[in-house]
């Protein structure tokens, strides 16, 4: 079974993040890698060379492939800042209509402009996402 690509890493989450170019992103990055570490009380992480991930779970599928995973992340993407929850949405709908203007894929959340959303109600949905997986592991 091959190893998964995407792994933690010694590289500094803050270098990576100062290194964004589009000034905008690199500072909406950097407030909610700060608002993240916050809610999570987890130090970032460096996955692989573009995602900052908080905590750690493991993870086991009936195929027997495994690896871990941080259950809450973040990435300065070039259209948006993309936050994972490894959890996904399915609980989640209150704090996601509250959270303003959002886009959402299985387990992103895609933000363009992080002062346009609500920060309680994004902080609440990154402590909720953290707390539900951090340090566990899951079958399936």
């Amino acid at each position: 079974m091959a190893e998964p690509k995407t792994k933690p890493s010694a590289a500094s989450a803050e270098e990576f993040l100062a290194e964004v170019t589009d000034e905008r992103r690199r500072t909406d990055a950097q407030a909610l890698c700060a608002l993240m570490a916050e809610a999570t009380g987890a130090p970032p992480v460096m996955w692989g060379g573009s995602i900052v991930g908080f905590g750690t779970y493991h993870y086991r599928y009936a195929s027997g492939r495994e690896g871990d995973w941080p259950p809450v992340g973040l990435a300065p993407r070039k259209q948006a800042l993309t936050v994972y929850l490894a959890e996904g949405f399915d609980r989640h709908g209150e704090l996601l209509a509250r959270l303003g203007p959002v886009t959402t894929g299985k387990g992103c959340l895609y933000i363009k402009r992080l002062d346009a959303v609500d920060q309680a109600a994004l902080r609440e949905l990154i402590t909720l996402a953290f707390e539900s997986l951090n340090g566990r592991t899951i079958s399936s």
